[in-house]
C-alpha cells in the first residue's frame, strides 16, 4: 500500500502533499518538505502529528 500524507493534514496552512512506498520513505520527503517551513529538524510533538497523519491508500 502506498503512504501518503498531505501538509495541511498535520495543521498547517500549505497544498504540499506526497506519498511513498514505505513510511521510511515518506519520512525522507516529509523532512525536505519541513525545510521549506524553517525546520532543520522536526520537533517531537510535531513528529508524532505527521506520523499520525500518514494514510495508506
Amino acid at each position: 500500500m502506498t503512504k501518503t500524507i498531505k501538509c495541511s493534514d498535520v495543521g498547517v496552512d500549505c497544498d504540499w502533499s506526497d506519498s511513498a512506498n514505505t513510511e521510511e520513505e515518506l519520512m525522507k520527503k516529509v523532512q525536505v518538505h519541513a525545510k521549506e517551513h524553517g525546520f532543520n529538524t522536526i520537533p517531537p510533538e510535531l513528529l508524532a502529528k505527521v506520523k499520525a497523519s500518514i494514510k495508506e491508500k
